[in-house]
């Protein structure tokens, strides 16, 4: 299982903070990895308007079928998807 979302207005380490909030430990900068799932992490600057720019992190989360059903999976990602979205714009 993959899925990969973007995320406006955080940073790379509130991102690598809030999923090791939801179980899992930093193996790097820009990876966590969970019981049954891992999720990469990168950041760029992207443009809002013409003189705006804020950061976007992407996540790419990556299940393991074996280890991890897909309604966890997807429990998640929506788990980490409400905590960013209180925190980006």
């Amino acid at each position: 299982m993959n899925r990969e979302k973007e995320f406006r207005g955080i940073s790379l380490r509130l991102a690598r903070n809030y999923l090791q909030n939801l179980g899992g430990e930093a193996t790097s900068d820009t990876t966590v990895e969970g019981d049954g799932w891992r999720a990469d992490l990168s950041a760029e600057k992207v443009a809002i308007g013409p003189s705006l720019e804020l950061t976007e992190v992407t996540v790419a989360f990556e299940g393991d079928g074996d280890a991890m059903s897909e309604s966890a999976f997807d429990e998640l990602i929506e788990d980490f998807s409400r905590k960013a979205m209180r925190a980006g714009g």
